[in-house]
């Protein structure tokens, strides 16, 4: 482990940052503001143009759009205060709010995925309440019977929820619950509850129906995912929500610990197509946000002690509570 503890120290101060906070429990606020001046933050921010956004505006062209370099930033734990961040999220509120209340139309109607990735970035860096309030009314309005989430739900008729969706529903809401916005929060902690079930039904990666692996993507671990979901931020969406155990859980923590490397890191396996303005990390390679969120995910959930063997193809821990005191993400 100490192996791992140092690789994760010379990585970006991002890394360092959440490593300290996460893994050594050293809240270092000195790391946290380098992220805006050195490695990666520095490199996002500085692709923000004259004009308040990245690449051509709010949504094109897609990784390198303001939407997603946002998103990305927010991924880094950038301080939450930054003005130029919050200066582009004041515009897009301001200039790309639609008719029915959401960001950005799409086939003329809003799409719940980009609001609700945009609710949860919005939320970190502490939005005006006010300007949310559609954008909870438009999410909201969206839930599904099974109580889960759809990105398609408004625009094409989608009878049955998402992971993909669902997964992101559950971080912004979570982010904004955290983030003490109180417009309609019995609303959204209702969401959050039923939202956490429809993925634990689904024991993150397999149709409640048959039983069966319901994408093979599922078990390809990404960074950044963006859209994209896989059973490493469903469980460390669970660690950030501070959630407890769940065997229904048990399957995915099985997938995640036979991925593991014999010198203790998890490889990028997965890469979304099209322009980005940096790779962070290569694909086939041993990836410092795998490596970091998979570890911390087994600390929360009382494995960090990796006690486990395999047998018969079989993973088995031992299983030792271990709870933070704060959310960590």
């Amino acid at each position: 482990m100490k192996k791992i503890i140092q690789r994760l120290l010379k990585g970006d101060v991002a890394i360092q940052y959440q490593e300290q906070r996460d893994l050594l429990a050293k809240e270092r606020k000195d790391l946290q503001g380098r992220i805006a001046f050195e490695g990666w933050g520095n490199s996002f921010l500085s692709k923000r143009n004259v004009e308040g956004h990245c690449g051509r505006g709010f949504y094109q062209p897609k990784w390198i759009s303001s939407h997603y370099t946002l998103l990305d930033l927010r991924n880094l734990c950038i301080s939450p205060e930054n003005k130029v961040i919050r200066e582009s999220i004041a515009k897009i509120l301001r200039q790309c709010k639609v008719k029915d209340g959401g960001i950005y139309p799409i086939s003329k109607k809003s799409d719940v995925y980009v609001n609700d990735r945009f609710l949860y970035y919005a939320s970190y860096f502490q939005a005006e309440q006010e300007d949310l309030k559609s954008v909870i009314d438009l999410v909201l309005s969206e839930q599904m019977p099974d109580g889960g989430f759809n990105c398609r739900s408004n625009r094409s008729g989608a009878v049955h929820s998402s992971l993909h969706t669902t997964l992101s529903i559950l971080e912004g809401f979570t982010e904004y619950k955290y983030n003490k916005y109180t417009y309609r929060i019995e609303d959204v902690k209702e969401a959050i509850g039923s939202s956490k079930e429809f993925i634990l039904m689904h024991q993150l990666y397999l149709s409640d129906r048959t039983g069966k692996l319901i994408d093979k993507n599922f078990l390809r671990l990404s960074y950044p995912g963006r859209w994209r979901y896989d059973i490493l931020p469903a469980m460390d969406y669970f660690r950030y929500s501070l959630s407890n155990w769940d065997e229904r859980m048990q399957p995915a923590l099985d997938v995640l610990l036979k991925k593991r490397n014999r010198n203790g890191t998890w490889n990028l396996q997965a890469k979304l197509p099209g322009q980005t303005h940096f790779d962070m990390e290569k694909v086939g390679k041993p990836s410092r946000w795998n490596t970091l969120r998979a570890l911390r995910d087994l600390k929360y959930f009382g494995i960090d002690g990796l006690k486990y063997h395999i047998e018969a193809g079989v993973t088995h821990f031992v299983w030792l509570p271990f709870f933070v005191s704060a959310p960590t993400f």
